[in-house]
């Protein structure tokens, strides 16, 4: 009877902390973007705020578990230099045509639930050479690959676990 409550409470909880964190973001963007701090730029900055915050919750539910803030910036550093390695490969691909290529499709088994971390994990990993997310089944995203013959499930699944390390899943959310 108690755990009823306490699900609610947790769950009102979450949702406040998403509302909050969202609506920071989102003012802080604004505050970015306006080329003035008059006091109705201001006024119109937290309406404008007030409503995106509502219609990304509408929109995105926000999910249990939450991210590993300083996890994920050490990984930043590796993520970039994959994207520099990404383009580094394109480029040496369009301009030498002796490459073999061996273009299509692939799908990556992955274990993050449809929804805003597997989205932010297939936009992450569309930084890595030669593939590019372009597709979801309920279980895995589906790669357009420069070359099938390489390793590339294997690639991202060592990318998917080095972003899970970011992520503090709900069940330890809960115990916190």
């Amino acid at each position: 009877m108690t755990t009823a409550p306490r699900r609610h409470r947790e769950r009102r909880s979450r949702y406040a902390a998403a509302a909050a964190s969202r609506a920071a973001c989102f003012f802080a963007l604004w505050i970015v973007l306006m080329p003035s701090a008059k006091p109705a730029d201001v006024v119109l900055g937290v309406l404008t705020t007030a409503l995106a915050t509502c219609a990304s919750l509408r929109l995105l539910d926000p999910q249990a578990g939450h991210l590993r803030l300083r996890a994920l910036i050490l990984l930043a550093p590796h993520f970039l230099w994959q994207s520099v390695l990404a383009g580094l490969d394109v480029a040496r691909r369009a301009f030498d045509p002796r490459l073999p290529l061996a273009p299509g499709f692939l799908e990556c088994p992955v274990d993050f639930p449809r929804g805003l971390t597997r989205n932010t994990f297939a936009a992450i990993t569309s930084l890595l050479p030669g593939s590019v997310p372009c597709g979801e089944t309920p279980d895995a995203l589906v790669y357009h690959c420069l070359d099938r013959r390489l390793p590339n499930v294997e690639q991202l699944k060592r990318e998917e676990r080095l972003f899970a390390r970011g992520l503090v899943p709900p069940q330890e959310h809960a115990d916190e």
